[in-house]
């Protein structure tokens, strides 16, 4: 018999068809959450506490109260006590197991991604790093260029007092060619 093809209803959301098509990792991380929750109150004061009453309280009945009225005598050794114990300690374990590895799982993931963020801490770094070190060598190359303050002023009062020579020499060169165009006129104002 060939095996029939599911057809997808288009009038309901996927993901809501019967239970017995359920997602199995959904009923499976819902059991994991229950088993974590179950490890983390067995895990406290207040369960101790009172697991210690409710043992306490159950042996003090079955122990003082008539006979009658005993559910679990003391002659039997507290069997049905015994038992319940029994239970839910071979409960406890696999529900702690699981807790555990769960817990495991995440650190797991966790340790992961710590590793990977400080890798790229350390990439960043390094980057950082060698832009800071070509900054430094831009700076020191640039510093031996650049001109300091009183260099520039020395410069400049050199640069003057050639500007102020010229000057002088320009001037006294006017009068030489003043004096001789006079001494020139006065020559042919004579002849």
């Amino acid at each position: 018999m060939p095996r029939q093809s599911r057809q997808v209803s288009l009038d309901a959301p996927l993901g809501r068809g019967s239970k017995l098509t359920r997602n199995p990792q959904q009923s499976r991380d819902r059991f994991g959450r229950f088993s974590e929750s179950f490890a983390r109150a067995m895990g406290t004061s207040g369960f101790l506490i009172g697991m210690t009453v409710f043992v306490a309280v159950w042996l003090l009945w079955n122990s003082l109260a008539p006979v009658e009225l005993q559910f679990d005598p003391k002659a039997t050794n507290f069997t049905l006590l015994t038992l319940i114990l029994s239970l839910q300690a071979s409960y406890a374990a696999p529900l702690i197991l699981l807790a555990q590895n769960r817990q495991d799982d995440r650190d797991r993931v966790q340790i992961e991604q710590d590793r990977q963020r400080a890798e790229r801490n350390l990439a960043d770094t390094e980057y950082l790093a060698r832009e800071i070190v070509a900054l430094r060598m831009a700076l020191t190359e640039r510093s031996s260029e650049m001109v300091t303050r009183d260099v520039l002023r020395g410069e400049l009062k050199t640069l003057l007092e050639h500007l102020e020579k010229d000057e002088r020499t320009e001037q006294t060169e006017e009068r030489v060619t003043v004096r001789g165009e006079r001494a020139h006129r006065a020559e042919r104002a004579s002849s």
